[in-house]
């Protein structure tokens, strides 16, 4: 019956043409963060003042990370209706961007988040293990010195280094292609392209700008500009999964529910215009995980809609505000999150039920 009223919704938003690509609305988003982090990027090498250049490195972070969450839709094939455009302006906004292998996100982004959002066991956005604990199973195992550092330092130390975010996606990215390219039964063509827009970053970031500038300059200036991202980077995908609200389940045999487990482990938050475009989309991600091939700028008209659907059948929607979500992704390093045996229990717990009260109204 759900599935049957999800097929209505999504027939619903069809009449409305929501599900045609809105690739014009989405490039022309790309281009301004394309010019805006450019011209950013080159007040910062260019500008003797450094109070002018740091605002240019502001800047362009603030495009880079434009860039970044609008091509998020491409990977979903969300932009265009051909392949060839939505491939074309991921490798722009993963590996030539930021440096992140394009084979690497879709494995751990599309293929299991996606498919398995805050499982544990699987999706490991949540695993910072042994730096850091987020929920109360792994706080659990630990002991002694260990224990102590989880319960009362972690918290504190967590933000201080959440600069070095983008970088250690950046290193698990070469890991992932690097295994991939030496196993002849994993290799691809798509490995090789993810190669050479990878390489070709460091032209672009490094080699490029060296025409102008002194080489050590060149480099230190593509250090700062991926450090720079991290905080705002993790603002923008952490929201959505890591606060208490965003439940967590164990994994396991228990009933898969697709509707259920996207609404369960998933949250919105609000932002206004510059916070808008920014996340590209990303801040209604209930709507992301239950139509995650849509163009984002839908996602707005959407939201009324879908909230209504989950209101009707039973499914949780959450929003919150953006500063508010951010401070709840920090206490989680304070109060790690609990993590609930199967998906029903879950649902129950966030509905504000009791399982005996579950119990009594399933009979």
């Amino acid at each position: 019956m759900d599935l049957e009223e999800f097929a209505a919704l999504r027939a619903e938003f069809a009449v409305r043409g929501w599900h045609r690509k809105a690739t014009g609305a989405v490039i022309a988003e790309l281009l301004f963060g394309f010019a805006v982090c450019i011209t950013g990027y080159v007040m910062f090498l260019a500008c003797e003042s450094q109070l002018w250049a740091w605002l240019g490195m502001a800047i362009s972070t603030y495009g880079m990370l434009g860039v970044v969450t609008n091509t998020h839709t491409s990977t979903h094939n969300g932009t265009s209706d051909k392949k060839w455009v939505n491939d074309l302006l991921s490798y722009l906004g993963y590996p030539l961007f930021a440096n992140l292998s394009l084979t690497y996100w879709r494995n751990a982004h599309i293929t299991i988040h996606h498919a398995a959002p805050n499982v544990m066991g699987i999706d490991d956005d949540h695993d910072f293990m042994p730096w850091f604990v987020t929920n109360e199973a792994e706080m659990r195992k630990a002991r002694g010195l260990a224990r102590f550092y989880y319960r009362h330092v972690q918290k504190y130390f967590f933000p201080v280094i959440l600069w070095i975010h983008v970088f250690l996606r950046q290193k698990s990215s070469w890991v992932f292609l690097t295994k991939a390219l030496l196993d002849p039964t994993r290799r691809r063509r798509a490995h090789w392209l993810d190669l050479l827009a990878m390489s070709l970053y460091w032209v672009a970031w490094v080699g490029v700008p060296c025409l102008f500038v002194p080489f050590s300059d060149a480099l230190l200036a593509a250090m700062v500009r991926i450090a720079f991202v991290g905080y705002p980077l993790f603002a923008v995908l952490a929201p959505a999964h890591y606060p208490h609200e965003a439940g967590c389940v164990r994994r396991g045999e228990w009933p898969k529910d697709f509707l259920a487990l996207q609404t369960c482990t998933t949250i919105n938050f609000r932002t206004g215009l510059f916070g808008g475009f920014v996340c590209s989309g990303l801040q209604y991600q209930i709507e992301h995980h239950l139509f995650p091939n849509y163009s984002h700028v839908y996602y707005k008209r959407m939201s009324p809609h879908v909230r209504a659907f989950c209101e009707r059948m039973g499914y949780p929607y959450r929003t919150m505000g953006w500063g508010e979500a951010l401070m709840k992704i920090f206490a989680i390093f304070a109060r790690p999150k609990p993590v609930a045996p199967d998906l029903e229990t879950l649902h129950d717990e966030l509905q504000g039920r009791s399982p005996a009260a579950a119990e009594e109204s399933a009979a």
